[in-house]
């Protein structure tokens, strides 16, 4: 699954917010159902990975100066949720980057 967002914030201010909010990635998905760990594999892209249903999804969030990319690696058993999944993906990540 993937998720292009773009944005008018410039690549630092994304990568402070992103890093203030990490915590809430775990918002992506519905209440209760995911463990999400983040970390910064280089200064413009963060992985993730989220434990859903005992299921692990791998994901990365690319950070460009005028987008954002999310990505996650669904496994077949979670494919059924990709299209809720990019809803709510987007609505939670616009809400993050709105100014």
């Amino acid at each position: 699954m993937k998720v292009r967002l773009a944005h008018t914030l410039g690549a630092q201010e994304v990568r402070r917010r992103l890093q203030a909010h990490a915590g809430e990635i775990g918002s992506f998905f519905p209440p209760g159902l995911a463990q999400v760990t983040t970390n910064w594999a280089s200064p413009d892209r963060m992985d993730m990975r989220a434990t859903v249903v005992g299921q692990t999804i791998p994901g990365r969030i690319t950070v460009g100066e005028d987008h954002v990319v999310i990505e996650m690696d669904l496994p077949l058993l979670l494919g059924v949720m990709r299209g809720p999944l990019e809803v709510a993906v987007r609505q939670q990540a616009t809400r993050l980057l709105a100014p």
